[in-house]
């Protein structure tokens, strides 16, 4: 089977490239991690079998889906970190999913049934099946964003982290580090690609190089010469660069109940 994954995730689509290498019966003929380019591709070649990320930057899962032609429509398993209560709609059509982080063993069992579906044909069952779960997950999509989630990888494997856990987010080098508590997941990644991530809280920058999840923010303290010092729930301590002083000034202060002695 001709195979095309679409994931803005560079991890996800490594894991998913790793595990389609090793089925001799896979050809990966596309990976892409923007889904307008996909949508492109899928239009000119259609797959046979589609990996499709649900959650993506710019253009959904679900809405890309909506525009495949019904006429060449490809086995779809779609790749999602919505929580279990979402995936209720799965259970009502034959199609597939992997919830984000899947090993392996789950991946060959997705493939199994896939095989299967593939074998029966029913390409017009198929389209009906892919219209009903659309409409469905578009209806859980409220819930599921209510709490989102990104997948990091962590000694190996990949594991899921809900956004509002995020204390910290700072870049350092080609990588960006999220801060959760006490540990520290390293992304390959751009601050500006971590920032949308995480746009869901409310990120404070406090440098060039750091955002701080001002909901973890426990207390506040100067330097002598005024830079603020943050420390979150977690224990960690961060402190604000000179050129961003005024910024966190203004925003800390719309924080404030009532004003201390001496700051009259």
């Amino acid at each position: 089977m001709n195979v095309m994954i679409v994931d803005d995730e560079p991890a996800a689509r490594r894991v998913l490239r790793e595990y389609c290498a090793r089925a001799p019966d896979l050809l990966l003929t596309g990976e892409f991690g923007d889904p307008r380019k996909a949508l492109e591709a899928i239009r000119r070649q259609p797959p046979d079998l589609l990996f499709l990320d649900i959650q993506m930057e710019g253009m959904s899962g679900l809405a890309l889906a909506r525009e495949l032609d019904s006429h060449a429509l490809p086995l779809i398993v779609f790749v999602t970190a919505y929580d279990h209560h979402a995936l209720e709609a799965f259970e009502v059509c034959a199609t597939d999913y992997l919830l984000k982080p899947f090993d392996e063993e789950r991946f060959a069992r997705t493939m199994d049934r896939v095989r299967r579906r593939a074998g029966a044909g029913g390409g017009s069952s198929r389209e009906q099946e892919l219209a009903q779960l659309v409409e469905r997950l578009v209806r859980f999509r409220g819930a599921a964003d209510a709490r989102p989630r990104i997948m990091v990888e962590s000694g190996g494997s990949m594991r899921m982290l809900e956004v509002a856990q995020v204390e910290l987010v700072e870049a350092d080098r080609n990588y960006v580090k999220l801060a959760v508590g006490q540990d520290a997941f390293h992304v390959r990644s751009t601050l500006a690609q971590a920032e949308h991530a995480v746009r869901s809280e409310p990120m404070l920058r406090i440098s060039r190089s750091c955002l701080v999840n001002v909901n973890h923010l426990r207390e506040v303290s100067r330097t002598p010469r005024g830079d603020f010092i943050l420390v979150l729930a977690g224990g960690r301590t961060v402190t604000s660069s000179e050129g961003y002083r005024e910024a966190v000034r203004s925003y800390l202060s719309r924080l404030r109940v009532g004003m201390p002695a001496g700051d009259a």
